[in-house]
């Protein structure tokens, strides 16, 4: 039995000159250029990427690592964090994000926002307002950004860590505030229904490291309430050891029972030491530096490879994203596929075969006297070209249409 069958589909190709006239007894070669399945990574470097190279210029590190990346990878994070976006009320950083994300889609790369709401990264000048004038701003901001976005970002995660919201007690923070003051699921449905009023073809994820059944509870009441979650997001930050196989089962197993998509929205595995387990918060777990090591490559290696084959085997899976594509990111952990200097760990290469062979199609076939192929095929976006010329033409497998018409250059 074929473990990805759920990810192809068997579709009749009708090719056709432009005249209509079929393309009858010819060989065509037809290849996948994309998935429809999001391999993701944070593109956050692409915040640092200048908007014009000069002709012949190097390209930086930032951008070197970019396209190393998302040579295979066909999603990208964002950064919304609203502390860091508007840092001085009234003055987003719009047009920075803007280039950022024109980066991708110039490179078909989907993007996702990250995040609208959240109680860590807030905006600090929104604490000189009553409860009553933040939550006007926090909605007034969810609007203004799925709006000045829209088409270029769809996909948003609307509501970061939600469980742990109204008891988070670090440091007094805006969001938490009226979090406490309406309550999650309220919050929660409010949040979703602006960001829904602002594109109604967005898709919005409700995002959360806790995979208790405090989430499952969550959850359960927001759709009980009618909030209009599209995805669930699921963060597997694995600083402290690979979750394991039977682990990962069991969360799909969990979170499936909704019904809805299940994005894993920040995937980290370890290639050095793993962090201590007393570590509750696994930001109080601050170091100057953290190696990678052979052996920690290895296992990063085997680890990720088994867990993006139990999640790209599951029908409800639409999404994983690994946090940091290169060492040294965030609390320093080299837990990228490029180590810092941009080199290559062994998890980049595997992922990418992976990816790019083994989860690929690409067949020369001979077109019947109709001009018709049969085909299966993962679903995503193909190029078909005419052998012995230089006419193309392009086509989407989406599993939804069984007959696609193909149109190639007279």
């Amino acid at each position: 039995m074929d473990t990805f069958q759920n990810r192809k589909s068997r579709v009749r190709i009708r090719v056709r000159f432009a005249d209509a006239q079929p393309v009858a007894g010819r060989t065509v070669h037809i290849c996948q250029k994309s998935h429809q399945f999001l391999f993701g990574c944070g593109g956050f470097d692409a915040l640092k990427v200048p908007p014009a190279q000069e002709a012949g210029a190097a390209p930086s590190a930032e951008e070197q690592r970019l396209n190393a990346i998302f040579s295979f990878n066909n999603y990208a994070t964002l950064p919304f964090y609203w502390g860091r976006y508007e840092p001085e009320e009234g003055k987003p950083e719009k047009a920075l994000l803007t280039a950022a994300a024109r980066y991708f889609a110039s490179r078909n790369i989907a993007v996702k926002g990250h995040p609208l709401c959240w109680h860590t990264v807030c905006a600090p000048w929104l604490m000189q307002y009553s409860n009553a004038q933040i939550f006007s701003k926090l909605l007034a901001r969810i609007t203004r950004e799925i709006t000045d976005f829209k088409g270029l970002i769809d996909r948003w995660d609307v509501l970061n860590e939600g469980v742990i919201m109204p008891i988070f007690d670090k440091y007094d923070n805006a969001l938490t505030r009226i979090c406490k003051e309406r309550g999650r699921v309220r919050l929660i449905k409010e949040v979703f229904t602006a960001a829904k009023q602002a594109n109604p073809q967005a898709t919005l994820l409700l995002n959360d490291f806790n995979t208790t059944i405090e989430y499952e509870l969550l959850l359960d009441g927001c759709l009980q309430a009618g909030a209009p979650i599209d995805v669930i997001g699921i963060q597997s930050h694995q600083h402290q050891g690979y979750w394991g196989k039977e682990k990962v089962a069991a969360v799909l197993e969990r979170f499936s029972v909704f019904g809805l998509p299940l994005h894993f929205t920040e995937n980290t595995l370890i290639s050095g030491e793993l962090m201590p387990a007393h570590i509750v918060d696994l930001n109080d777990w601050q170091v100057e530096s953290w190696a990678s090591t052979p052996e920690g490559e290895e296992r990063q290696k085997q680890q990720t490879v088994e867990m993006y084959e139990i999640l790209f085997a599951h029908p409800l899976v639409e999404a994983i994203t690994t946090w940091n594509p290169s060492d040294h990111a965030w609390l320093n952990a080299p837990a990228g596929f490029l180590r810092l200097d941009n080199s290559e760990k062994p998890v980049y290469s595997a992922l990418k075969h992976k990816i790019e062979k083994e989860w690929h199609t690409e067949e020369a076939v001979l077109t019947s006297a109709e001009g018709a192929v049969e085909l299966e095929g993962f679903r995503g976006s193909y190029e078909l070209s005419l052998a012995g010329t230089d006419k193309k033409a392009a086509f989407y497998i989406d599993g939804k249409n069984p007959v696609l018409e193909v149109y190639l250059p007279a």
